[in-house]
């Protein structure tokens, strides 16, 4: 029997032209590894299969328009979803116009997506690690023009705390840069460190003045069922995080 498109609706206070929703890996036609709602063409699986499963999310979600893909970097590039043609290499979008679906691809990676309580703006967030150090919530929040306080961010699916192991390098880049982050990391049983990705965002979210943070409450790696993730498998589909104004 073939599913239907499965996705999560985050749970927070967007006003109500704000518009959003995080796939999960089932209802697609992807074979194993990537079974079966991969989104991403850039992971090795058949082409023609991550073509209908965009086809699929768009017709189920009744999507505005086809959502903008990013070759996604693990920078701080942040850009104007209505400002771009084809696939331009950037880790967030955001847009200001109706019907343009900004869109971010993960799979451990933390998706991050922002409105203003007005519902005049949305952006959608790469936020891995290397992304978090090199600023990418800072140039996103800027980006969108407004200050802190008139912003809601929701944390999607990413890697838990209990199994995202690091190295001192990484710990280290992050202490560099803001001493705070201390808390969001304790000892491995390995003798290096786990991290919590999403402590780390939130840290970054609230010195810009972001208050109202929600979602944060998944692990990727360790529901297999629901969430791909490349640390757990390494060959492996991707989930789109994506957020966009009704007309």
């Amino acid at each position: 029997m073939q599913q239907d498109c499965q996705w999560i609706v985050p749970e927070w206070p967007a006003p109500s032209r704000v518009r959003a929703l995080s796939t999960l890996r089932g209802g697609g036609v992807s074979c194993a590894p990537y079974d079966t709602f991969n989104l991403a063409e850039h992971v090795g699986d058949d082409r023609h299969a991550v073509t209908v499963n965009r086809q699929r999310l768009i017709t189920a979600a009744a999507l505005p328009s086809m959502p903008l893909w990013l070759k996604q970097v693990h920078g701080a590039h942040t850009i104007h979803a209505g400002e771009v043609a084809g696939t331009v290499s950037a880790d967030a979008s955001f847009t200001d116009r109706p019907a343009q679906v900004c869109a971010i691809l993960t799979a451990d990676c933390l998706p991050l997506l922002i409105c203003d309580t007005q519902g005049r703006r949305v952006c959608a967030v790469h936020a891995g690690w290397r992304g978090l150090v090199n600023g990418v919530v800072e140039a996103a929040v800027t980006a969108l023009g407004m200050p802190g306080r008139d912003l809601m961010a929701w944390m999607g699916p990413a890697i838990g705390p209990d199994n995202f192991e690091v190295g001192d390098e990484v710990r280290t880049r992050f202490m560099s840069a803001d001493r705070d982050s201390l808390h969001a990391f304790r000892p491995s049983p390995q003798g290096r460190w786990l991290a919590d990705i999403y402590q780390l965002t939130r840290l970054r979210l609230e010195r810009q003045g972001v208050g109202h943070i929600y979602g944060a409450k998944w692990c990727t790696v360790s529901d297999p069922e629901r969430f791909y993730s490349y640390r757990r498998d390494g060959k492996t589909g991707r989930m789109a995080s994506m957020i966009w104004l009704q007309e």
